[in-house]
């Protein structure tokens, strides 16, 4: 018996190290999955596609819009619909950082913000999270004015 335990433990130290290894490379591939779901998310505003913003929302999402919290789909909807009316947006957004947790269901995605100019205003994060049948959808965002 004592023999068989030192045999077996390097094969699961292996087994344990690819598995990691998988794990890690999927979180890469997810997190760029997730890099470009945001990026469409921003080219809604960009293409003045209100249908396509909310499409990108969770039933369940809440926006932080300065102290009033938007709770569901169809009020964080309704709040943003004034910067879709406008020919040209008021502002538009990138990600610049993903990460996925380990599971690849919840992934944030974070930021800048700029002004019709180009000029840094905010930074935004957003947590998305995978829905059925594999769709990511934004469930929760809170933007974040960049100090003088």
């Amino acid at each position: 018996m004592r023999k068989s335990i030192p045999a077996v433990f390097p094969i699961l130290l292996l087994f344990g190290a690819c598995v990691s290894s998988h794990i890690r490379k999927d979180v890469q591939a997810i997190s760029r999955q997730v890099m470009d779901v945001e990026r469409a998310f921003a080219r809604s505003m960009k293409d003045r596609d209100f249908e396509a913003f909310k499409s990108f929302l969770s039933r369940e999402a809440i926006f932080f819009q300065g102290e009033k919290v938007l709770r569901g789909k169809e009020q964080v909807a309704e709040a943003w619909r004034r910067y879709y009316e406008k020919i040209d947006p008021p502002f538009s957004w990138e990600p610049e950082k993903v990460e996925v947790l380990d599971s690849g269901k919840l992934a944030l995605s974070t930021g800048p913000v700029r002004s019709p100019k180009g000029e840094v205003i905010g930074v935004f994060n957003s947590i998305w999270r995978l829905e059925p049948p594999g769709t990511w959808r934004v469930v929760f965002d809170k933007g974040s004015q960049v100090c003088p």
